[in-house]
């Protein structure tokens, strides 16, 4: 049986895009169904009336666009089959698809397919940032048939959110609506370009609210069971008052393609990453420097809470904002700034909305009652991805594993003296079997203590390598390709 997974949604070219995740809405007059409710007899469920999209496809479709992306892909070495290219480039499926041979040793264009939606009558778009990517050209297409070259104004891995800029004026907007008041269960509609069919709406249901994916991420995805596929990420997800409330992100499916199971960011994540690329060029988030877990029924009760919520603190990184305060270990967090945390998204996603800088009131569990600390937020560390030098393999470097050096604290927990934490893999790291969570010690059996180390060594390095990595209680080594 092959393993479920989770897609993230571009894939490539002319007829190739990205995954999406979608939705259905409910916009203007409604169809009853013929047996109608003076048709029923008693003890007779009178018949709902139907969702008819037309009027919000006709008043909201032609502010969603067409997103083209042409990059750059290098090779090397003797000719290449389609099933050899990295699974995780963006082009890969194109590839695959139309079974077109890639000649290594040679640089050619390659071109990428997705959709976006217009937020400013003078040309801001939001769109996936997996879309763009490091696009070298981004063209965006309008219902009209009007192209713009578009600049990239900023781009967030973290939340999947891209902000794009074409010179035009006068442009039709989305209305932007509150995810926080969709109701699982209520009609909505996502817009979008699957496979380059431009402006294609599909229709279906808010399946559920705040979805956790293993992608370490801490968005909380409006699930849908809208019909989508490769070509709608970074398109709209339209409520029944024909106002977005996310942008169709990814799939989970065991096949590439749509299975019911369909993800949004929801926009009020995005819109504040637009601000923030907008505004400075990148985006900031806060940390206080703890690692949490979830609170389920039988730590609740060890606890003496009342209820299975809040979040627990397994550890606390040394001289981080948290330690600072006085909270600790074995604390459960049940509020920040007065706002209810239910589990560790909640908390996770609060704080990075805080500012650096800034003083929070965080409310904690502690021994059968309540206490209060003033935590000052401290600022995320960016992640540092592990590659050869500038220009080798691809844009995700040889190895292609995101990685952080580990916390003191980390260290003790895991029984280790140094070592690089895997945040995120691609490429050969990927291909290789390397997960999120392993801890890399060595390389070829030399100590590995720093990313700018492994970075200089995966440059260095031949065509092979092997990691020692540390996967929960037990020590590994791993053989990469790294090509």
């Amino acid at each position: 049986m092959r393993q479920k997974r989770v897609s993230g949604v571009l894939t490539a070219a002319a007829v190739v895009a990205a995954l999406a995740a979608g939705g259905m809405g409910l916009y203007g007059p409604a169809r009853v169904d013929a047996a109608g409710p003076a048709a029923a007899s008693p003890g007779q469920v009178a018949a709902r009336a139907l969702p008819d999209f037309t009027e919000l496809v006709e008043r909201q479709g032609a502010a969603v666009v067409n997103v083209s992306v042409t990059e750059n892909v290098k090779t090397s070495g003797q000719a290449q089959q389609p099933g050899e290219i990295d699974p995780n480039n963006p082009f890969s499926e194109f590839f695959r698809r139309f079974q077109i041979p890639i000649p290594r040793g040679e640089e050619g264009p390659a071109h990428g397919l997705g959709s976006g939606f217009i937020v400013s009558p003078d040309g801001l778009i939001l769109t996936n940032a997996h879309v763009v990517g490091s696009g070298a050209e981004v063209v965006v297409r309008l219902t009209d048939k009007r192209e713009f070259k578009a600049k990239i104004v900023g781009s967030d891995p973290q939340t999947d959110v891209a902000v794009l800029k074409i010179d035009a004026t006068n442009l039709p907007t989305v209305r932007i609506g509150d995810p926080n008041a969709v109701r699982v269960g209520e009609w909505v509609v996502a817009i979008g370009s699957p496979y380059g069919f431009d402006n294609t709406v599909t229709a279906g249901i808010v399946s559920a609210k705040s979805r956790a994916l293993p992608d370490g991420t801490y968005v909380p995805f409006i699930q849908t069971d809208a019909a989508v596929n490769p070509g709608n990420s970074g398109g709209p997800l339209f409520n029944m008052k024909g106002e977005v409330i996310g942008i169709n992100s990814q799939i989970y499916s065991r096949t590439g393609g749509y299975q019911g199971l369909s993800f949004a960011i929801p926009i009020d994540v995005a819109t504040s990453v637009q601000n923030q690329l907008v505004r400075y060029g990148k985006v900031t988030r806060g940390r206080i420097g703890v690692l949490i877990q979830e609170v389920n029924q039988s730590l609740a009760e060890s606890f003496g809470l009342k209820k299975a919520s809040g979040a627990l603190v397994a550890s606390v990184e040394k001289g981080s904002p948290a330690a600072k305060a006085g909270i600790q270990a074995g604390d459960v967090i049940l509020k920040i700034d007065g706002r209810e945390i239910q589990g560790t998204m909640d908390l996770s996603r609060y704080v990075a909305d805080l500012k650096p800088g800034s003083s929070a009131k965080v409310e904690v569990w502690r021994k059968g009652a309540s206490r209060e600390f003033t935590v000052t937020i401290g600022e995320t560390k960016p992640q540092t991805v592990a590659s050869g030098a500038p220009g080798a393999g691809s844009e995700e470097g040889r190895l292609g594993a995101a990685v952080r050096e580990l916390t003191t604290d980390e260290q003790k927990q895991a029984g280790t003296n140094g070592g690089l934490l895997v945040e995120n893999v691609a490429g050969a790291a990927a291909r290789a079997g390397l997960r999120p969570g392993d801890i890399i010690l060595a390389l070829n059996n030399t100590p590995v203590k720093n990313a700018e180390q492994l970075r200089g060594m995966v440059a260095k390095s031949g065509k092979h390598i092997a990691l020692l990595v540390q996967r929960e209680d037990a020590k590994v080594y791993i053989p990469v390709e790294l090509g």
